[in-house]
Protein backbone atom coordinates (compact mmCIF):
# COMPACT_ATOMS: atom_id res chain seq x y z
CA UNK A 1 0.00 0.00 0.00
CA UNK A 2 1.84 3.29 -1.17
CA UNK A 3 1.85 6.31 1.07
CA UNK A 4 0.54 9.57 -0.19
CA UNK A 5 -0.29 12.93 1.00
CA UNK A 6 -3.74 13.80 1.15
CA UNK A 7 -5.96 16.12 2.58
CA UNK A 8 -8.92 15.14 5.79
CA UNK A 9 -11.69 17.17 6.38
CA UNK A 10 -12.35 18.69 10.01
CA UNK A 11 -15.25 20.44 11.04
CA UNK A 12 -15.18 23.99 11.86
CA UNK A 13 -17.62 25.86 14.09
CA UNK A 14 -19.10 28.79 11.48
CA UNK A 15 -22.54 27.08 10.15
CA UNK A 16 -23.42 27.43 6.38
CA UNK A 17 -26.38 29.68 6.23
CA UNK A 18 -29.16 27.98 3.70
CA UNK A 19 -28.41 30.54 1.03
CA UNK A 20 -24.83 28.94 1.12
CA UNK A 21 -25.64 25.95 0.89
CA UNK A 22 -28.51 25.84 -1.53
CA UNK A 23 -25.80 28.34 -3.88
CA UNK A 24 -23.15 24.95 -3.52
CA UNK A 25 -26.36 22.72 -4.02
CA UNK A 26 -27.19 24.86 -7.64
CA UNK A 27 -23.36 23.73 -8.63
CA UNK A 28 -23.30 20.11 -7.59
CA UNK A 29 -26.79 19.40 -9.16
CA UNK A 30 -25.92 21.26 -12.16
CA UNK A 31 -23.24 18.78 -12.48
CA UNK A 32 -24.94 15.52 -11.88
CA UNK A 33 -28.15 16.27 -13.62
CA UNK A 34 -25.79 16.55 -17.11
CA UNK A 35 -24.08 13.53 -15.71
CA UNK A 36 -26.98 11.37 -15.59
CA UNK A 37 -28.48 13.33 -18.93
CA UNK A 38 -25.46 11.83 -20.46
CA UNK A 39 -26.99 7.99 -19.91
CA UNK A 40 -30.75 9.00 -21.02
CA UNK A 41 -30.08 11.63 -23.84
CA UNK A 42 -28.44 8.87 -25.88
CA UNK A 43 -30.75 5.97 -25.79
CA UNK A 44 -32.90 7.51 -28.39
CA UNK A 45 -30.36 8.33 -30.62
CA UNK A 46 -28.11 5.55 -30.59
CA UNK A 47 -29.84 3.75 -33.78
CA UNK A 48 -28.57 6.56 -35.76
CA UNK A 49 -25.43 6.52 -34.07
CA UNK A 50 -24.88 2.67 -34.93
CA UNK A 51 -25.74 3.26 -38.65
CA UNK A 52 -23.74 6.74 -39.10
CA UNK A 53 -20.74 4.94 -37.76
CA UNK A 54 -21.07 1.48 -39.53
CA UNK A 55 -21.09 -0.18 -36.38
CA UNK A 56 -22.33 -3.41 -35.99
CA UNK A 57 -25.72 -4.36 -33.19
CA UNK A 58 -23.25 -5.99 -30.95
CA UNK A 59 -21.76 -2.30 -30.54
CA UNK A 60 -25.07 -0.76 -29.43
CA UNK A 61 -25.68 -2.78 -26.28
CA UNK A 62 -21.60 -1.83 -25.47
CA UNK A 63 -22.39 1.86 -25.84
CA UNK A 64 -24.69 1.39 -23.17
CA UNK A 65 -22.57 -1.14 -21.46
CA UNK A 66 -19.18 1.19 -21.48
CA UNK A 67 -20.30 3.65 -19.85
CA UNK A 68 -22.10 1.36 -17.39
CA UNK A 69 -19.10 -0.53 -16.46
CA UNK A 70 -17.50 2.67 -15.29
CA UNK A 71 -19.74 4.32 -13.60
CA UNK A 72 -20.25 1.43 -11.35
CA UNK A 73 -16.67 0.40 -11.30
CA UNK A 74 -15.76 3.79 -10.15
CA UNK A 75 -17.67 4.80 -7.68
CA UNK A 76 -16.80 3.10 -4.82
CA UNK A 77 -13.57 4.51 -5.64
CA UNK A 78 -14.36 7.87 -5.68
CA UNK A 79 -16.28 7.07 -2.70
CA UNK A 80 -13.38 6.36 -0.67
CA UNK A 81 -11.08 8.95 -2.07
CA UNK A 82 -14.08 11.36 -0.67
CA UNK A 83 -13.37 10.24 3.04
CA UNK A 84 -9.08 11.12 2.18
CA UNK A 85 -9.06 13.80 0.25
CA UNK A 86 -10.26 17.38 -0.30
CA UNK A 87 -14.16 16.95 -1.84
CA UNK A 88 -14.23 20.11 -4.05
CA UNK A 89 -10.98 19.39 -5.39
CA UNK A 90 -12.29 16.08 -6.16
CA UNK A 91 -15.91 16.84 -7.35
CA UNK A 92 -14.13 19.37 -9.84
CA UNK A 93 -11.52 16.61 -11.26
CA UNK A 94 -14.85 14.69 -11.93
CA UNK A 95 -16.13 16.90 -14.01
CA UNK A 96 -13.24 17.68 -15.89
CA UNK A 97 -12.98 13.99 -16.48
CA UNK A 98 -16.85 14.05 -17.74
CA UNK A 99 -16.30 17.20 -19.96
CA UNK A 100 -13.01 15.57 -21.39
CA UNK A 101 -15.58 12.36 -22.49
CA UNK A 102 -18.04 14.27 -23.91
CA UNK A 103 -16.02 16.04 -26.12
CA UNK A 104 -14.59 13.05 -27.20
CA UNK A 105 -17.78 11.17 -28.02
CA UNK A 106 -19.22 14.22 -29.59
CA UNK A 107 -16.38 14.43 -31.94
CA UNK A 108 -16.14 10.48 -32.84
CA UNK A 109 -14.75 8.93 -36.08
CA UNK A 110 -15.70 5.48 -35.57
CA UNK A 111 -17.15 3.30 -33.05
CA UNK A 112 -13.70 2.52 -31.47
CA UNK A 113 -13.43 5.78 -30.15
CA UNK A 114 -16.61 6.03 -28.80
CA UNK A 115 -16.14 3.47 -26.72
CA UNK A 116 -13.28 4.78 -24.88
CA UNK A 117 -15.45 8.37 -24.80
CA UNK A 118 -18.19 6.54 -23.11
CA UNK A 119 -15.57 5.02 -20.35
CA UNK A 120 -13.99 8.39 -19.83
CA UNK A 121 -17.61 9.80 -19.04
CA UNK A 122 -18.60 6.87 -17.05
CA UNK A 123 -15.68 7.47 -14.81
CA UNK A 124 -16.54 11.23 -14.57
CA UNK A 125 -20.37 9.81 -13.85
CA UNK A 126 -19.28 7.73 -10.94
CA UNK A 127 -17.11 10.53 -9.50
CA UNK A 128 -20.47 12.87 -9.34
CA UNK A 129 -22.61 10.29 -8.41
CA UNK A 130 -20.34 9.39 -5.03
CA UNK A 131 -19.27 13.17 -4.50
CA UNK A 132 -22.40 14.90 -4.42
CA UNK A 133 -23.96 13.17 -2.02
CA UNK A 134 -20.72 12.81 0.34
CA UNK A 135 -20.69 16.62 0.40
CA UNK A 136 -24.11 16.78 0.87
CA UNK A 137 -23.36 15.14 3.63
CA UNK A 138 -20.39 16.59 4.94
CA UNK A 139 -22.34 20.16 5.20
CA UNK A 140 -25.77 19.49 5.95
CA UNK A 141 -26.77 17.37 9.22
CA UNK A 142 -29.12 14.51 8.60
CA UNK A 143 -31.94 16.31 10.67
CA UNK A 144 -31.56 18.90 7.64
CA UNK A 145 -30.65 17.24 4.68
CA UNK A 146 -34.00 15.68 3.63
CA UNK A 147 -35.30 18.92 2.14
CA UNK A 148 -31.69 18.91 -0.24
CA UNK A 149 -32.37 15.24 -0.89
CA UNK A 150 -35.70 15.91 -1.90
CA UNK A 151 -34.28 18.70 -4.62
CA UNK A 152 -31.43 15.94 -5.37
CA UNK A 153 -34.57 13.19 -6.11
CA UNK A 154 -36.15 15.69 -8.18
CA UNK A 155 -32.77 16.61 -10.31
CA UNK A 156 -32.46 12.63 -11.01
CA UNK A 157 -35.83 12.36 -12.16
CA UNK A 158 -36.12 15.13 -14.42
CA UNK A 159 -32.93 13.59 -16.25
CA UNK A 160 -33.49 10.05 -16.21
CA UNK A 161 -37.22 10.81 -17.98
CA UNK A 162 -36.49 13.99 -19.65
CA UNK A 163 -33.51 12.49 -21.13
CA UNK A 164 -35.20 10.64 -23.85
CA UNK A 165 -37.31 13.29 -24.94
CA UNK A 166 -34.77 15.67 -25.25
CA UNK A 167 -32.35 13.11 -27.27
CA UNK A 168 -35.08 12.64 -29.51
CA UNK A 169 -35.93 16.07 -30.50
CA UNK A 170 -31.96 16.98 -30.77
CA UNK A 171 -31.23 13.31 -33.16
CA UNK A 172 -33.98 14.77 -35.23
CA UNK A 173 -33.31 18.10 -35.80
CA UNK A 174 -29.52 19.18 -34.91
CA UNK A 175 -27.84 15.60 -35.18
CA UNK A 176 -26.97 13.06 -32.14
CA UNK A 177 -23.30 14.79 -32.00
CA UNK A 178 -25.22 16.94 -29.63
CA UNK A 179 -26.32 14.49 -27.52
CA UNK A 180 -22.58 14.63 -26.33
CA UNK A 181 -22.37 18.42 -26.71
CA UNK A 182 -25.28 19.55 -24.80
CA UNK A 183 -24.03 18.48 -21.66
CA UNK A 184 -20.62 20.58 -22.36
CA UNK A 185 -21.50 24.27 -21.06
CA UNK A 186 -23.70 23.25 -18.52
CA UNK A 187 -21.10 21.18 -16.87
CA UNK A 188 -18.35 23.90 -17.39
CA UNK A 189 -21.17 26.38 -15.68
CA UNK A 190 -21.42 23.76 -12.57
CA UNK A 191 -17.27 23.61 -12.43
CA UNK A 192 -17.43 27.59 -12.59
CA UNK A 193 -20.03 27.67 -9.42
CA UNK A 194 -18.95 25.12 -7.69
CA UNK A 195 -15.31 26.65 -7.28
CA UNK A 196 -16.73 30.09 -6.21
CA UNK A 197 -19.16 28.94 -3.65
CA UNK A 198 -18.05 25.52 -2.24
CA UNK A 199 -14.94 26.45 0.26
CA UNK A 200 -14.28 23.29 2.59
CA UNK A 201 -11.91 23.83 5.33
CA UNK A 202 -8.86 21.48 4.84
CA UNK A 203 -6.42 19.67 7.21
CA UNK A 204 -3.25 18.03 6.59
CA UNK A 205 -2.61 14.37 6.79
CA UNK A 206 0.74 12.78 5.56
CA UNK A 207 -0.32 9.02 7.14
CA UNK A 208 -3.08 8.07 4.25
CA UNK A 209 -2.95 4.97 1.96
CA UNK A 210 -4.83 3.98 -0.85
CA UNK A 211 -5.24 0.37 -1.29
CA UNK A 212 -4.87 -0.13 -4.57
CA UNK A 213 -5.22 -3.92 -4.95
CA UNK A 214 -8.12 -4.08 -3.29
CA UNK A 215 -10.03 -1.35 -5.96
CA UNK A 216 -8.07 -2.99 -8.92
CA UNK A 217 -9.55 -6.76 -7.92
CA UNK A 218 -13.14 -4.81 -6.86
CA UNK A 219 -13.26 -2.99 -10.47
CA UNK A 220 -12.44 -6.08 -12.18
CA UNK A 221 -14.74 -8.33 -10.43
CA UNK A 222 -17.77 -6.15 -10.81
CA UNK A 223 -16.66 -5.44 -14.44
CA UNK A 224 -16.89 -9.13 -15.33
CA UNK A 225 -20.27 -9.52 -13.90
CA UNK A 226 -21.41 -6.80 -15.58
CA UNK A 227 -20.43 -8.11 -18.63
CA UNK A 228 -22.02 -11.14 -18.11
CA UNK A 229 -25.31 -10.09 -17.18
CA UNK A 230 -24.99 -7.34 -20.50
CA UNK A 231 -24.43 -10.37 -22.90
CA UNK A 232 -26.24 -13.20 -21.19
CA UNK A 233 -28.87 -14.89 -23.15
CA UNK A 234 -27.65 -12.79 -26.32
CA UNK A 235 -24.08 -14.18 -27.12
CA UNK A 236 -24.53 -16.89 -25.02
CA UNK A 237 -26.99 -18.61 -22.98
CA UNK A 238 -27.78 -18.07 -19.24
CA UNK A 239 -26.61 -21.80 -18.90
CA UNK A 240 -23.47 -22.53 -20.76
CA UNK A 241 -19.99 -22.64 -20.02
CA UNK A 242 -19.62 -19.51 -20.91
CA UNK A 243 -21.74 -18.04 -17.82
CA UNK A 244 -20.07 -20.50 -15.37
CA UNK A 245 -16.41 -18.74 -16.31
CA UNK A 246 -17.45 -15.56 -16.03
CA UNK A 247 -19.51 -16.62 -12.58
CA UNK A 248 -16.80 -18.47 -11.28
CA UNK A 249 -14.49 -15.58 -12.33
CA UNK A 250 -16.16 -12.22 -11.43
CA UNK A 251 -17.22 -13.92 -7.87
CA UNK A 252 -14.02 -15.20 -7.42
CA UNK A 253 -12.14 -11.52 -7.75
CA UNK A 254 -14.75 -10.66 -5.38
CA UNK A 255 -14.11 -12.84 -2.85
CA UNK A 256 -10.50 -11.97 -3.28
CA UNK A 257 -11.89 -7.84 -2.66
CA UNK A 258 -12.78 -8.93 0.48
CA UNK A 259 -10.10 -10.93 1.59
CA UNK A 260 -7.45 -7.97 0.80
CA UNK A 261 -10.63 -4.82 2.29
CA UNK A 262 -10.34 -7.16 5.73
CA UNK A 263 -6.70 -6.26 6.12
CA UNK A 264 -6.02 -2.95 4.68
CA UNK A 265 -5.63 0.00 6.13
CA UNK A 266 -7.50 1.54 3.74
CA UNK A 267 -9.88 -0.05 2.43
CA UNK A 268 -12.30 0.85 -0.37
CA UNK A 269 -15.40 -0.36 1.02
CA UNK A 270 -15.13 -0.43 4.78
CA UNK A 271 -16.57 -3.66 5.59
CA UNK A 272 -17.46 -2.37 8.82
CA UNK A 273 -19.93 -0.18 7.48
CA UNK A 274 -21.34 -2.01 4.66
CA UNK A 275 -22.10 -4.87 7.59
CA UNK A 276 -23.93 -2.27 9.85
CA UNK A 277 -27.43 -3.10 9.88
CA UNK A 278 -28.88 -0.17 8.23
CA UNK A 279 -26.24 0.10 5.88
CA UNK A 280 -26.64 -3.66 4.39
CA UNK A 281 -30.62 -3.21 4.20
CA UNK A 282 -30.23 0.28 2.54
CA UNK A 283 -28.12 -1.85 0.12
CA UNK A 284 -30.59 -4.75 -0.10
CA UNK A 285 -33.15 -2.30 -0.70
CA UNK A 286 -30.97 -0.36 -3.67
CA UNK A 287 -30.62 -3.33 -5.21
CA UNK A 288 -34.05 -4.32 -5.49
CA UNK A 289 -34.82 -0.67 -6.31
CA UNK A 290 -32.06 -0.56 -9.29
CA UNK A 291 -33.50 -3.45 -10.56
CA UNK A 292 -36.93 -2.15 -10.73
CA UNK A 293 -36.07 1.36 -11.46
CA UNK A 294 -33.69 0.90 -14.32
CA UNK A 295 -35.26 -1.90 -15.81
CA UNK A 296 -38.66 -0.60 -15.96
CA UNK A 297 -37.71 2.69 -17.28
CA UNK A 298 -35.26 0.85 -20.09
CA UNK A 299 -38.61 -1.22 -21.16
CA UNK A 300 -41.34 1.43 -20.65
CA UNK A 301 -39.65 3.41 -23.86
CA UNK A 302 -39.83 -0.03 -26.06
CA UNK A 303 -43.24 -0.71 -25.10
CA UNK A 304 -44.89 2.79 -25.72
CA UNK A 305 -42.54 2.37 -29.80
CA UNK A 306 -42.81 -1.19 -30.51
CA UNK A 307 -45.87 -2.59 -29.17
CA UNK A 308 -48.23 0.72 -28.83
CA UNK A 309 -46.35 2.78 -32.32
CA UNK A 310 -45.17 5.87 -30.53
CA UNK A 311 -42.23 7.91 -32.01
CA UNK A 312 -39.16 7.67 -30.08
CA UNK A 313 -39.98 10.83 -28.77
CA UNK A 314 -43.77 10.53 -27.71
CA UNK A 315 -42.23 7.27 -26.10
CA UNK A 316 -40.03 9.57 -23.96
CA UNK A 317 -42.72 12.17 -23.32
CA UNK A 318 -45.58 9.58 -22.56
CA UNK A 319 -43.30 8.95 -19.37
CA UNK A 320 -43.41 12.38 -17.78
CA UNK A 321 -46.07 10.74 -15.48
CA UNK A 322 -43.86 8.75 -13.46
CA UNK A 323 -41.15 12.25 -13.58
CA UNK A 324 -44.01 13.80 -12.00
CA UNK A 325 -44.57 11.17 -9.48
CA UNK A 326 -40.61 11.38 -8.53
CA UNK A 327 -40.43 14.96 -8.54
CA UNK A 328 -43.62 15.31 -6.14
CA UNK A 329 -42.88 12.59 -3.99
CA UNK A 330 -38.91 13.28 -3.44
CA UNK A 331 -39.21 16.83 -2.67
CA UNK A 332 -42.61 16.20 -0.24
CA UNK A 333 -40.97 13.40 1.75
CA UNK A 334 -37.88 15.65 2.12
CA UNK A 335 -39.46 18.19 2.92
CA UNK A 336 -41.41 16.59 5.62
CA UNK A 337 -38.61 14.66 7.12
CA UNK A 338 -37.25 17.95 7.32
CA UNK A 339 -40.24 19.23 9.24
CA UNK A 340 -40.53 16.04 11.87
CA UNK A 341 -37.48 14.82 11.79
CA UNK A 342 -39.32 11.36 10.98
CA UNK A 343 -37.63 9.15 7.94
CA UNK A 344 -38.62 5.36 8.10
CA UNK A 345 -42.24 6.28 7.81
CA UNK A 346 -41.82 7.72 4.44
CA UNK A 347 -39.15 4.95 3.09
CA UNK A 348 -41.37 2.57 3.78
CA UNK A 349 -44.33 4.24 2.65
CA UNK A 350 -42.26 4.54 -0.55
CA UNK A 351 -41.76 0.72 -0.43
CA UNK A 352 -45.52 0.10 -0.17
CA UNK A 353 -46.56 2.27 -2.98
CA UNK A 354 -43.89 0.95 -5.21
CA UNK A 355 -44.94 -2.31 -4.85
CA UNK A 356 -48.74 -1.01 -5.88
CA UNK A 357 -47.04 0.80 -8.49
CA UNK A 358 -45.30 -2.95 -10.43
CA UNK A 359 -48.42 -4.89 -9.29
CA UNK A 360 -50.38 -2.48 -11.25
CA UNK A 361 -47.92 -2.14 -14.36
CA UNK A 362 -47.70 -6.15 -14.01
CA UNK A 363 -51.30 -6.45 -15.54
CA UNK A 364 -50.86 -3.64 -18.88
CA UNK A 365 -51.05 -5.80 -22.46
CA UNK A 366 -51.42 -4.27 -25.96
CA UNK A 367 -54.87 -3.18 -25.57
CA UNK A 368 -54.50 -1.30 -21.90
CA UNK A 369 -55.94 2.09 -22.40
CA UNK A 370 -52.02 4.39 -22.38
CA UNK A 371 -54.27 6.74 -19.70
CA UNK A 372 -54.28 3.79 -17.32
CA UNK A 373 -50.64 2.68 -18.06
CA UNK A 374 -49.55 6.66 -17.12
CA UNK A 375 -51.74 6.34 -14.24
CA UNK A 376 -49.76 3.24 -12.73
CA UNK A 377 -46.37 4.67 -14.03
CA UNK A 378 -47.03 7.61 -11.80
CA UNK A 379 -47.67 5.70 -8.87
CA UNK A 380 -44.45 3.84 -9.49
CA UNK A 381 -42.80 7.50 -9.87
CA UNK A 382 -44.02 8.31 -6.32
CA UNK A 383 -42.64 4.84 -4.68
CA UNK A 384 -39.05 5.45 -6.04
CA UNK A 385 -39.37 9.18 -4.93
CA UNK A 386 -39.18 8.64 -1.62
CA UNK A 387 -36.81 5.45 -1.26
CA UNK A 388 -34.06 6.79 -3.48
CA UNK A 389 -32.62 9.59 -1.82
CA UNK A 390 -34.16 8.63 1.44
CA UNK A 391 -32.23 4.92 2.04
CA UNK A 392 -29.00 7.61 1.40
CA UNK A 393 -29.80 9.84 4.28
CA UNK A 394 -30.60 6.78 6.39
CA UNK A 395 -27.25 5.22 5.82
CA UNK A 396 -25.57 8.63 6.45
CA UNK A 397 -27.45 9.04 9.42
CA UNK A 398 -25.49 5.98 11.31
CA UNK A 399 -21.64 7.18 9.81
CA UNK A 400 -19.18 9.51 11.12
CA UNK A 401 -18.81 12.08 8.65
CA UNK A 402 -15.04 10.63 7.66
CA UNK A 403 -16.80 7.85 6.44
CA UNK A 404 -19.54 9.50 4.61
CA UNK A 405 -18.26 8.85 1.30
CA UNK A 406 -18.13 5.36 1.29
CA UNK A 407 -21.08 4.56 2.46
CA UNK A 408 -22.99 6.69 0.24
CA UNK A 409 -21.18 5.38 -2.61
CA UNK A 410 -21.76 1.48 -1.51
CA UNK A 411 -25.87 2.49 -1.77
CA UNK A 412 -24.90 4.22 -5.04
CA UNK A 413 -22.96 1.13 -6.15
CA UNK A 414 -25.05 -1.42 -5.33
CA UNK A 415 -28.45 0.48 -6.98
CA UNK A 416 -25.90 0.88 -10.13
CA UNK A 417 -25.42 -2.81 -9.93
CA UNK A 418 -28.66 -4.26 -9.28
CA UNK A 419 -30.21 -1.74 -12.31
CA UNK A 420 -27.53 -3.61 -14.62
CA UNK A 421 -28.93 -6.86 -13.58
CA UNK A 422 -32.03 -6.15 -13.76
CA UNK A 423 -31.58 -4.65 -17.35
CA UNK A 424 -30.29 -8.06 -18.36
CA UNK A 425 -32.21 -10.29 -16.59
CA UNK A 426 -35.79 -8.42 -17.38
CA UNK A 427 -34.72 -8.33 -20.78
CA UNK A 428 -34.18 -12.66 -20.96
CA UNK A 429 -37.66 -12.62 -19.17
CA UNK A 430 -39.58 -10.00 -21.86
CA UNK A 431 -37.61 -11.79 -25.02
CA UNK A 432 -38.48 -15.27 -23.71
CA UNK A 433 -42.31 -14.44 -23.30
CA UNK A 434 -42.42 -12.57 -26.64
CA UNK A 435 -41.46 -15.51 -28.70
CA UNK A 436 -43.54 -18.01 -26.30
CA UNK A 437 -46.55 -15.34 -27.57
CA UNK A 438 -45.46 -14.95 -31.31
CA UNK A 439 -44.92 -18.79 -31.10
CA UNK A 440 -48.51 -19.47 -30.08
CA UNK A 441 -50.20 -16.26 -31.81
CA UNK A 442 -48.85 -17.83 -34.86
CA UNK A 443 -50.05 -21.56 -34.83
CA UNK A 444 -53.38 -19.44 -33.70
CA UNK A 445 -53.77 -17.45 -36.34
CA UNK A 446 -52.54 -20.44 -38.54
CA UNK A 447 -49.88 -17.58 -40.34
CA UNK A 448 -47.79 -19.67 -43.08
CA UNK A 449 -46.30 -16.09 -44.74
CA UNK A 450 -43.06 -14.98 -42.65
CA UNK A 451 -43.62 -11.88 -44.67
CA UNK A 452 -47.56 -11.62 -43.65
CA UNK A 453 -48.93 -8.28 -42.18
CA UNK A 454 -49.99 -10.94 -39.35
CA UNK A 455 -46.53 -11.73 -38.08
CA UNK A 456 -45.70 -7.71 -37.23
CA UNK A 457 -49.27 -7.32 -35.56
CA UNK A 458 -48.83 -10.79 -33.62
CA UNK A 459 -45.14 -9.32 -32.81
CA UNK A 460 -46.81 -6.14 -31.48
CA UNK A 461 -49.06 -7.56 -29.37
CA UNK A 462 -46.71 -10.03 -27.79
CA UNK A 463 -44.31 -7.88 -27.10
CA UNK A 464 -47.12 -5.31 -25.04
CA UNK A 465 -48.87 -8.42 -23.23
CA UNK A 466 -44.86 -9.71 -22.72
CA UNK A 467 -43.83 -6.25 -20.60
CA UNK A 468 -46.69 -7.41 -17.78
CA UNK A 469 -44.66 -9.91 -16.84
CA UNK A 470 -41.26 -7.75 -16.53
CA UNK A 471 -43.32 -6.05 -14.05
CA UNK A 472 -44.62 -9.29 -12.04
CA UNK A 473 -41.02 -9.58 -11.70
CA UNK A 474 -40.33 -6.08 -10.31
CA UNK A 475 -43.21 -6.74 -8.38
CA UNK A 476 -40.99 -8.86 -6.46
CA UNK A 477 -38.03 -7.04 -6.51
CA UNK A 478 -40.29 -3.98 -4.50
CA UNK A 479 -41.49 -7.12 -2.05
CA UNK A 480 -37.97 -7.57 -1.16
CA UNK A 481 -37.24 -4.00 -0.82
CA UNK A 482 -39.99 -3.45 1.56
CA UNK A 483 -39.47 -6.50 4.02
CA UNK A 484 -35.47 -4.40 4.27
CA UNK A 485 -36.38 -1.24 4.82
CA UNK A 486 -39.09 -2.09 7.19
CA UNK A 487 -36.79 -4.24 9.36
CA UNK A 488 -34.43 -0.81 9.18
CA UNK A 489 -33.76 0.44 12.89
CA UNK A 490 -35.30 3.72 13.28
CA UNK A 491 -32.50 5.75 14.62
CA UNK A 492 -33.38 9.87 15.53
CA UNK A 493 -31.93 11.87 12.66
CA UNK A 494 -28.76 13.59 14.06
CA UNK A 495 -29.10 17.67 14.31
CA UNK A 496 -24.82 18.21 14.09
CA UNK A 497 -22.34 16.89 10.83
CA UNK A 498 -20.65 14.65 12.33
CA UNK A 499 -21.42 11.84 15.33
CA UNK A 500 -21.18 12.84 19.00
CA UNK A 501 -21.16 12.09 22.41
CA UNK A 502 -23.82 12.60 24.09
CA UNK A 503 -26.97 14.38 22.44
CA UNK A 504 -26.22 13.02 19.04
CA UNK A 505 -25.71 9.61 20.29
CA UNK A 506 -28.90 8.18 21.21
CA UNK A 507 -29.76 5.03 21.42
CA UNK A 508 -31.32 3.34 18.67
CA UNK A 509 -34.64 2.60 19.85
CA UNK A 510 -35.08 6.06 20.77
CA UNK A 511 -37.42 7.28 18.09
CA UNK A 512 -40.15 9.92 17.10
CA UNK A 513 -40.08 13.52 18.01
CA UNK A 514 -39.63 13.59 21.11
CA UNK A 515 -36.03 11.47 21.19
CA UNK A 516 -33.38 13.52 22.93
CA UNK A 517 -31.59 14.41 19.06
CA UNK A 518 -34.77 15.58 17.64
CA UNK A 519 -36.00 17.62 20.78
CA UNK A 520 -37.33 20.23 18.11
CA UNK A 521 -38.72 17.46 15.72
CA UNK A 522 -42.94 18.69 17.33
CA UNK A 523 -42.46 21.97 16.62
CA UNK A 524 -41.06 21.32 13.64
CA UNK A 525 -38.78 24.47 14.56
CA UNK A 526 -35.70 25.44 13.38
CA UNK A 527 -32.54 24.02 15.55
CA UNK A 528 -30.79 26.30 17.64
CA UNK A 529 -27.38 27.73 16.31
CA UNK A 530 -25.71 24.59 18.51
CA UNK A 531 -27.03 22.28 15.96
CA UNK A 532 -26.65 24.30 13.22
CA UNK A 533 -24.04 22.84 10.35
CA UNK A 534 -20.88 23.02 11.63
CA UNK A 535 -19.02 23.96 8.37
CA UNK A 536 -16.87 26.64 8.20
CA UNK A 537 -16.97 29.28 4.70
CA UNK A 538 -12.83 29.15 4.27
CA UNK A 539 -11.74 31.62 1.87
CA UNK A 540 -8.75 29.45 1.14
CA UNK A 541 -9.94 26.79 -1.26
Amino acid sequence: MSEITAEAEPQASAPMTHREILEVMAGLLAALFTALLSTTVVSTALPKIISDLGASTTAFSWVITAALLANAASTPIWGKLADLFNKKVLVQAAIVIFVAGSVLAGATPNIEVLLVARVIQGIGMGGLTALVVAIMGSIIPPRERGRYSGYMGAVMAVSMAGGPILGGIITDHIGWRWCFYISVPVAVAALILIQRTLHLPTKRNDQVSIDWLGATLLTAGVSVLLIWVSFAGKNYGWLSVSTVVYLVGGFGLLAATVFVESRAKEPIIPLKIITEKTTGLAIIASIAVGVGMFGAMSFLGLYFQNSRGYSPTMAGILTIPMVLGMLISSVASGQLITRTGQWKRYVVGGAVILVIGFALLSTIDHLTPIWQVQAYIAVMGFGIGALMQNLVLAVQNTVSVQNIGAASSSVAFFRTFGGAIGVSALGAVLTARVTDLVKEGVVANHVRDPHSPLIRETTNAAFGDATGRIFLVSTACAIVTLIAVALLPNKPLRTTIDMESGADAAPADETGPNAPTCADAVTGAPTEAADRPRVGISKTN
